[in-house]
């Protein structure tokens, strides 16, 4: 028994993913966490090049030949690892040579979670910060609005003829336009009526809407898990935030004249998910996800802060009222674009009480 085989059961018990290999980088043994992560089995691997099992890049073999043969350690921080089974996983690993230059121990940490929460938290803590400022700035501009209203009215009484009058009009249509805007800034203002809720309810009267809206232009794709239970939540708020995110993207294929435009609903439940530092047993996990021509890489990460819009007709406001609401179910939304492709996550957790903030 060689002191590899004396030590496998105590690699075995670690919550680090390990991985051992020979000096031809094939694979002499795996943990069980290891197996977890990269989503295969030791038993039916063993003796297969580690680098059938991910792709990170083409310099990667290379590196791990020179650490076994010149017993070099190193490690990697950010990697990413593209699965066999096409999912991409971004981890640290560090890389160390047996004793006697007879293979290497690879211990890997998967870091998506914590790259994720802290994503999630910056994300918080900026859109709180903006809320609140415009909370403060909406009040500010609302104040003043009702003094001019006020004084356009007066002055409306007091013209010794209808000759003027349409100016006076004006200035209290634009005072209630702008004081429309504030609201819309300032989101909705009711407290949640939470029930009991189909999610698949939800997503068929955005479906129908769109329908409605586009006249039957936009195909759209149903892809849903009919085993998800009902969640509890406010079925109005969570119809306004999912139709939000379907007229924007109704929008940007009509405008672009996309060809084949489709909006595809797909439902799905996502196990032992954390959302910030909040950790959920069950998620549910809602995509809506069109073909249209993409968020421009720079305004993606700031779709969700009002009036950033990338359309000439936008107000900016649709998806920071989204964002509002699915917060207010302790969820989260998230974006992923590419030409042809944009994806917008939701995640709602099971059983949870939505906030009142």
């Amino acid at each position: 028994m060689t002191p590899r085989d004396i030590h496998k059961p105590l690699l075995d018990s670690l919550s680090t993913a390990i991985i051992l290999l020979d000096s031809h980088l094939q694979l002499c043994h795996m943990n069980p966490a290891a197996e977890a992560l990269l989503s295969i089995s030791c038993e039916r691997c063993r003796g297969e090049a580690i680098t059938h099992f991910f792709h990170e890049s083409g310099e990667t073999p290379g590196e791990l030949l020179h650490a076994a043969s010149h017993a070099n350690h190193y490690t990697k921080r950010h990697a990413e690892w593209q699965l066999l089974n096409g999912e991409q996983i971004t981890v640290d690993y560090t890389v160390t040579p047996f004793a006697d230059n007879d293979g290497l121990v690879i211990e890997i940490l998967p870091i998506d979670r914590l790259l994720r929460i802290s994503r999630e938290e910056m994300l918080t803590s900026s859109q709180e910060t903006t809320r609140v400022l415009i909370r403060g700035m909406a009040h500010e501009i609302k104040n003043p609005l009702g003094g001019i209203r006020g004084a356009a009215q007066l002055l409306a009484r007091e013209l010794p003829g209808n000759d003027l009058a349409e100016y006076t009009n004006i200035i209290i249509d634009e005072a209630d336009r702008l004081r429309n805007l504030v609201d819309r800034m300032l989101g909705p203002n009711q407290l949640p009526e939470v029930a009991n809720l189909n999610i698949h309810e939800v997503l068929e009267r955005v479906a129908t809407m769109i329908r409605a809206e586009s006249n039957g232009s936009i195909r759209i794709v149903r892809d849903y898990d009919p085993s998800i239970p009902d969640i509890r939540g406010d079925k109005e708020q969570l119809i306004q935030a999912l139709l939000n995110i379907a007229r924007n993207a109704m929008q940007a294929m009509s405008e672009n004249e996309t060809p084949n435009p489709s909006l595809t609903l797909r439902t799905r439940v996502r196990r032992q998910y954390t959302i910030g530092r909040q950790h959920h047993p069950l998620v549910t996990h809602v995509e809506v996800i069109d073909n249209g021509p993409g968020i421009p890489e720079s305004m993606v990460k700031q779709i969700f802060y009002p009036m950033i819009s990338g359309r000439a007709e936008g107000t900016g406001l649709g998806l920071t009222i989204s964002q509002h609401l699915i917060h207010q179910h302790n969820g989260l939304i998230e974006c992923h674009s590419e030409p042809g492709e944009t994806r917008f996550s939701l995640y709602l957790p099971m059983e949870t009480t939505p906030t009142n903030t």
